[in-house]
């Protein structure tokens, strides 16, 4: 279940936390885009890179204990060395990208997600039964405001999900169970962030945004079989 569908079935986690602890207060337009076809029962899904980590669990927990050729990059401030097996390591301003080229099962993957949940997925692989997940092997870009022209203007193509598994295509467009095509982008309003009491008082700025909770609501865009469709939900993560 992709952190969108969480907030809208209020059912917010931790994981769903850790997609806002980058953002201040403020509007951030063309968020957790998703491009999406449907034809017989195959669904083909591209999105932004906001879905990375969610499409690579659930991915991984289709494959199970079953062995998937795993290549891509892990990017995180943390040292995995030990954790992972990774082909290469590169470093900038402490931020290492591990490159990963090796046959991994999906349970070991799942498993390494829980231990870094703040690492950013970046892995192409695919199950048995057809599923094929690609992601671009590289850090996602920053979460900063995006003047409205220029986002508009992308289509989102980091990860690209194809699957006959009915369950796992619906989650992206849940509008409408039969649908042919779909585009769909979200506003992230942030209307406040609440402090922890235990922090209030703290000078610990990094663990303060960390823990923190933002408030607010997604408005999301819909244009789904040419209908246009719009909609409005509260969040606390």
């Amino acid at each position: 279940m992709n952190f969108i569908e969480k907030i809208f079935l209020k059912k917010e986690d931790k994981l769903v936390h850790l997609q806002f602890q980058k953002f201040s207060k403020g509007i951030f337009p063309n968020k957790a885009a998703i491009s999406a076809k449907k034809s017989k029962d195959k669904y083909t899904i591209s999105t932004s890179a906001e879905f990375a980590n969610d499409l690579v669990r659930d991915v991984a927990e289709k494959l199970g204990d079953k062995i998937s050729k795993v290549t891509g990059a892990v990017v995180s401030t943390s040292d995995l060395t030990g954790k992972i097996e990774f082909a290469d390591k590169k470093q900038f301003q402490g931020v290492k990208r591990y490159l990963i080229d090796k046959e991994i099962s999906g349970n070991d993957l799942v498993n390494i997600i829980d231990e870094f949940p703040k690492a950013f997925f970046a892995l192409s692989f695919e199950t048995p039964d057809g599923t094929k997940l690609k992601i671009m092997p590289k850090a996602p870009t920053s979460g900063k405001p995006t003047p409205a022209d220029k986002a508009n203007s992308k289509q989102p193509n980091f990860c690209k999900l194809t699957t006959t598994d009915a369950e796992l295509g619906k989650s992206f467009v849940f509008e409408k169970e039969d649908f042919k095509k779909a585009e769909i982008k979200h506003t992230f309003v942030i209307e406040s962030i609440e402090i922890p009491t235990e922090l209030k008082s703290s000078n610990d700025f990094a663990l303060i945004r960390e823990e923190s909770k933002r408030k607010g609501k997604i408005i999301r865009e819909a244009m789904i079989d040419g209908v246009p469709e719009k909609k409005e939900f509260e969040f606390e993560a």
